[in-house]
């Protein structure tokens, strides 16, 4: 499923927190959005999830308008998931996964409830309250959310912070393997510089609410003459030379 962004802005009152970007997703592609914090990230993804309305431009879904989609059809195809975004605390991960699965209308729940417990490894707390989980399961458990329904986009806001290494590498290879084998489209949205490259086919990077560069981590990196793609990040966000 191919995602479009045509001259897209946000406006609150005076400010313009987008400010007319452009980018797309190919199918299968996974796009990281890049920026210091404030740069307007977090609006571009509540603009993309149908949750905050465009104050001007286009996003095309297969080249149909957001607009045109009803909601079914957008929770169906999408899906989210971010530590900062908190699943509701008194049930447990157990009862989250049922009730998010029955809002996203996921067929066989029960089996794929089961499937997806036992690829993030969530049976040993399975039936704990989420709000008694520790950081890192937490992270799990949403990342499980945005799953399970077997999205066709999926946007993923920082999915290994508060990991520790060995976990954060469990997800990312996770990541990996599933988009592999289902073909879907990411938005990563992360400031961990060797996810992205791990991760992404192409990044765009945002400051102050515009598109200021993009391709792929390696043509940037050399581009800006810098060895790595976080030295490129601090670059392009401190105007150095």
């Amino acid at each position: 499923m191919k995602l479009e962004v045509k001259n897209l802005e946000k406006k609150f009152n005076s400010f313009r927190a987008v400010n007319n970007i452009n980018f797309k997703i190919n199918d299968g592609e996974t796009l990281g959005l890049l920026g210091p914090n404030g740069c307007g990230k977090t609006t571009t993804i509540g603009m993309l999830l149908g949750l905050i309305t465009p104050s001007s431009g286009e996003i095309l879904i297969d080249n149909t308008n957001l607009e045109n989609l009803n909601r079914e059809k957008i929770l169906s195809d999408f899906n989210f998931a971010s530590p900062y975004v908190e699943l509701p605390k008194k049930l447990t991960v157990r009862e989250n996964l049922e009730i998010y699965g029955r809002l996203y209308g996921v067929n066989n729940l029960k089996n794929r409830i089961i499937e997806i417990t036992e690829d993030l490894n969530l049976k040993s707390f399975l039936n704990k309250k989420t709000g008694e989980l520790s950081s890192g399961q937490k992270n799990r458990v949403s990342l499980a959310k945005s799953l399970i329904n077997k999205p066709k986009i999926l946007f993923l806001d920082e999915p290994t912070a508060s990991l520790d290494p060995d976990i954060g590498d469990f997800v990312r290879e996770y990541i990996e393997k599933y988009k592999s084998e289902n073909k879907i489209s990411i938005l990563l949205a992360s400031h961990n510089m060797r996810e992205v490259e791990r991760l992404c086919d192409q990044v765009i990077m945002m400051k102050s609410g515009s598109i200021v560069d993009r391709g792929t981590c390696a043509s940037l990196i050399e581009k800006h003459g810098r060895d790595n793609l976080e030295d490129t990040f601090l670059k392009i966000a401190r105007n150095k030379k």
